[in-house]
């Protein structure tokens, strides 16, 4: 069973903390996306197994976290990681962020820079409501989006994905692609070539506009968006091992 925080704003968060040794590993996962993933199950079971501290939990409107998921958008999930991380954990923070929870996680990084000792990202989706979806929005969408204040999207995951007036307005106050992001700790990314919702391009962008000393992208043959192979797990934990201090 999930424990709960009862935020500032009234949401009331779900996550599971894993008692351990430091940095706490913390798992940001994807834009409708739960805590109970594939990435995130086996990273607690790493932990569990290294004896590490690790860190899961569900942003408002998704998983067992209170809440609609219409109702949130990006400023709402980094502040719902924020206050969990911060009431939850003490020390060493390593970020693990996948899809958007790579762009929460950069966003996290930023405002708490003194407590990261690395970042690594799985097919990182920063700025994907404005670069991505409204950017790719034709006048029919954009008219809808501002009459019904709401638009729905295919997803190759099941159900359309409802993308609302207020995500794509409110995500620009939370935009990390511009303006410089200038990282003290180790940084890998893990890129799918056959990812079909994140491009290559993507990725080197951000590795073009992050500065930090120790910054490596790993592009992975033939890996999709998920990246939750066997093979891509232990990518994933190598990555984790890689930025862990010696």
């Amino acid at each position: 069973m999930p424990q709960f925080l009862d935020t500032q704003s009234g949401r009331r968060i779900a996550f599971h903390k894993t008692e351990g040794q430091g940095p706490t590993v913390v798992f940001l996962g994807g834009f409708m996306s739960d805590m109970e993933g594939s990435k995130a199950i086996f990273l607690e079971d790493w932990a569990r197994h290294t004896g590490h501290a690790y860190l899961r939990l569900d942003y408002s409107g998704h998983g067992q976290s209170s809440g609609s998921f219409t109702e949130g958008s990006i400023g709402d999930w980094f502040a719902d990681a924020r206050e969990v991380i911060e009431a939850r954990t003490a020390g060493d923070l390593i970020l693990v962020g996948s899809s958007m929870g790579g762009w929460i996680s950069l966003l996290l990084a930023r405002e708490m820079a003194h407590r990261i000792k690395g970042l690594i990202t799985i097919a990182a989706a920063p700025d994907f409501t404005e670069d991505s979806m409204f950017a790719g929005f034709d006048d029919a969408q954009k008219a809808a989006l501002d009459r019904d204040g709401i638009v729905y999207l295919p997803s190759d995951y099941g159900d359309p994905y409802p993308i609302t007036k207020r995500l794509i307005e409110e995500a620009r106050n939370n935009l990390v692609m511009r303006s410089p992001m200038r990282f003290g700790f180790p940084v890998r990314m893990l890129q799918g070539t056959e990812d079909t919702a994140v491009t290559r391009e993507t990725a080197l962008r951000l590795l073009d506009h992050i500065e930090a000393e120790d910054m490596r992208l790993t592009f992975v043959k033939g890996g999709d968006h998920s990246l939750s192979t066997p093979e891509n797990l232990a990518l994933i934990r190598g990555a984790i091992d890689g930025v862990l201090p010696r």
